[in-house]
């Protein structure tokens, strides 16, 4: 009986690695036409609660589908057409601005230079506008490289247009079907392992939902804060900066960081030397940090995600270079549910023979109850019971 149960195990576990292997291999194969399906897939998750909802309120379940992507599609479209003119302002008054920062920088440099502590810039004659000149051509010549490498793709016009085309296509059909299809795949399952399977798959859908609609919520009520707090202190570009800050915040640490150097060195440049404003726009960012820390993520994602911020960013980076901008999509998801894989399969092992050793007969209880107590030695109790079948099984 051992025999077979372990020959089973061992083809249970050939078969689902060969599928898994194939899995990722497509995955790969496909990364350059996967963006509209994926990000079709994920609009209908995010939105099957609602559309449970309106199912118990009467309507059905293809009404309410048709209801909520047209309200999403409208909802994003206003918001689209309010921030995108406004966004855009600020981008191309920025770059008008740049020569001016430069300028300022190269004088504070040069007064710098000049003073007591000057020693601590290197030798030589300090010209930022020069400097800043190589890094614009050069960083020109990567973007201009990278944009002609793409738009040379004959799959890059078809990736843009059905982005906007198939997606919500996609996202329809997918949401219409998911109670469906969740049912159907449920139905696949193994029944020996039907009821572990479940367990792993609800842990799984808990850990992504609450990181992505919960960091989702903290993403846009930092950007919102920032955005509002910078404009209203008269920051120069705050409301860009604000709301790029929150759209980079579930990055861990890198998100705030980026954030905080634009934001204060902006205002460094802007406000010198009336430098109460430039630690008026650091207070900024040190009360949203600490919103962020002790309001917003223990109420809106919660410790139960599981998610550490350095297996956050390893899995940013590496689904990011392994499958680009689409890795960047499922990175959270596929983290989310690897951290949730690992820790079940690190309780198994906590509970299996592989951590306690083989079996061992247990020995008489009446030749425990015959042992002497001075055997156990002073300050320690003696054993009266052996006890091992009941902790290893």
């Amino acid at each position: 009986m051992t025999t077979d149960r372990s020959a089973l195990i061992k083809r249970q576990v050939l078969f689902w690695s060969g599928a898994t292997l194939v899995f990722v291999l497509l995955l790969w194969i496909f990364a350059s036409i996967l963006l509209p399906f994926v990000l079709g897939a994920t609009i209908a998750y995010l939105l099957d609660p609602v559309a449970d909802w309106f199912e118990r309120r009467g309507l059905s379940r293809i009404v309410a589908t048709v209801v909520i992507l047209v309200l999403f599609v409208v909802v994003f479209a206003a918001i689209i057409g309010i921030i995108v003119p406004v966004v855009g302002g600020q981008v191309a008054g920025l770059a008008e601005r740049v020569p001016q920062y430069v300028d300022k920088a190269q004088s504070m440099a040069e007064h710098f230079k000049s003073s007591r502590f000057g020693w601590i810039l290197p030798d030589g004659q300090t010209n930022l506008k020069q400097d800043f000149a190589q890094i614009v051509s050069e960083g020109t010549g990567i973007v201009s490289s990278f944009l002609a490498s793409l738009w040379s793709s004959s799959l890059a016009v078809v990736n843009f247009v059905s982005l906007f085309v198939v997606t919500p296509v996609v996202a329809f059909y997918l949401l219409i079907d998911w109670d469906r299809m969740i049912a159907e795949i449920d139905g696949w399952i193994p029944r020996q392992h039907v009821d572990t399977v479940r367990r792993i798959a609800r842990d799984i859908d808990r850990s992504v939902a609450g990181f992505v609609r919960g960091q989702g919520s903290v993403c846009l009520i930092l950007g919102t804060f920032y955005g509002v707090g910078l404009t209203l202190v008269g920051l120069n570009f705050g409301l860009l900066i604000g709301l790029f800050t929150g759209l980079i915040a579930f990055i861990p640490y890198i998100g705030s960081a980026t954030g905080l150097i634009l934001s204060v060195g902006v205002a460094f440049f802007q406000f010198w030397p009336e430098w109460p404003w430039v630690l008026v726009v650091l207070a900024i960012f040190l009360v949203g940090q600490f919103i962020e820390g002790n309001i917003l993520q223990p109420k809106l994602v919660g410790a139960s995600v599981g998610l550490h911020p350095v297996w956050l960013m390893f899995a940013l980076f590496a689904f990011g270079a392994l499958f680009g901008f689409v890795g960047l999509l499922i990175a959270v998801p596929a983290a989310a549910a690897v951290g949730v894989l690992v820790r079940f399969a690190l309780s198994q092992y906590l509970q299996s023979e592989m951590y306690f050793g083989r079996e061992v007969q247990a020995a008489p209880i009446e030749t425990a109850e015959r042992r002497p107590a001075v055997e156990a030695g002073p300050g320690v109790r003696p054993v009266a019971e052996d006890r091992t079948h009941e902790v290893i099984r």
